[in-house]
C-alpha cells in the first residue's frame, strides 16, 4: 500500500459569511496546489463556522464523516416568513409577534426534540431528478418534496429580544435549521426564518480548532500541513 501523504487529511476551517462551501474548496485546492479536495458537509453562503475539508486521499472518507451529526448556534427572526426560510428569500408574509417568553418559545421548541419528518425548502442542494432544487427555484418551478426523517437531540433558546430568538441545536446530519425556525415560526403563528447561522461541531471536530479562511490563505506550505489532522487519526 502506497505511504500517505503528508496532505492527505482532514483541515479544518472557520467559514466566514459570503462564499460558498464549494468556493472555500477551490480557494484553498488552487492556493495550496492540491489535486483533490472535496468539503463534508455544505453551509449556506451567509452561514459561518466549521467546514471540515478533506484532501487527498482523505476525500474517500467524505461520506463518513459528513454523516456525523452536528451543533448550531443561531437566530430567528420572527414576524417574517420567507421563501427560502432564511434572510436570503423573499418575504412571503408578516405577521405581528405575539408577547412571548423564553419560556414560551423553549416549550415551543421542545416539540421538535426527536425524531422528525423534516420537507426540505425549495432553496436547497436536494435533488429532483437529478437537478438540485435550488436551480429549479429560480426558474419559478415549485415540485412536490418528500419528507425526510431527521433527528433532533436538543433544541434551546438561549436569549430572547424580540424580534431575535437566539438558540442552539443538536441534530443528525441532513438536518435543515432553516426549515426548523420556519415550522416554528408556523407554530407559533407569527411566521419566522432563520436570520444567522453557526455551525459549532461535527463529530468529533470543534470550531474552536478551526481556523479562519483569511488567515489560512495567508499560510506558507509548512504552516498549511502543520494544520493537515493524518489521514490515520481520521480512521483511528
Amino acid at each position: 500500500m502506497q505511504p500517505f501523504d503528508l496532505l492527505d487529511g482532514a483541515l479544518l476551517v472557520d467559514k466566514p459569511a459570503g462564499p460558498t462551501s464549494h468556493d472555500v474548496v477551490d480557494l484553498v485546492r488552487s492556493q495550496f496546489g492540491l489535486r483533490k479536495a472535496g468539503h463534508c458537509g455544505t453551509l449556506d453562503p451567509n452561514a459561518t463556522g466549521l467546514l471540515v475539508l478533506v484532501l487527498g486521499r482523505a476525500t474517500r472518507l467524505s461520506e463518513t464523516l459528513m454523516a456525523d451529526d452536528k451543533i448550531y448556534a443561531g437566530a430567528m427572526r420572527l414576524g417574517i416568513a420567507t421563501s427560502s426560510y432564511d434572510a436570503q428569500g423573499d418575504v412571503v408574509a408578516t405577521r405581528p409577534v405575539p408577547p412571548l417568553t423564553l419560556d414560551q418559545l423553549n416549550a415551543a421548541a421542545a416539540r421538535f426534540v426527536g425524531d422528525q419528518l423534516q420537507l426540505p425548502p425549495m432553496v436547497s442542494a436536494v435533488k429532483q431528478d437529478g437537478v438540485p432544487l435550488y436551480k429549479l427555484a429560480r426558474r419559478g418551478v415549485q415540485v412536490e418534496r418528500k419528507p425526510r426523517l431527521v433527528h433532533v437531540y436538543q433544541f434551546a433558546f438561549t436569549d430572547y429580544a424580540e424580534p431575535l430568538a437566539w438558540f442552539r441545536i443538536a441534530c443528525t446530519k441532513g438536518t435543515y435549521v432553516r426549515t426548523t425556525a420556519h415550522d416554528l415560526g408556523q407554530q407559533l403563528g407569527c411566521g419566522a426564518h432563520l436570520a444567522h447561522l453557526r455551525r459549532l461541531a461535527s463529530g468529533r471536530f470543534d470550531v474552536h480548532d478551526a481556523i479562519e479562511l483569511e488567515q489560512l490563505l495567508k499560510l506558507n506550505a509548512e504552516q498549511f500541513q502543520q494544520r493537515v489532522i493524518p489521514f490515520l487519526r481520521l480512521v483511528g
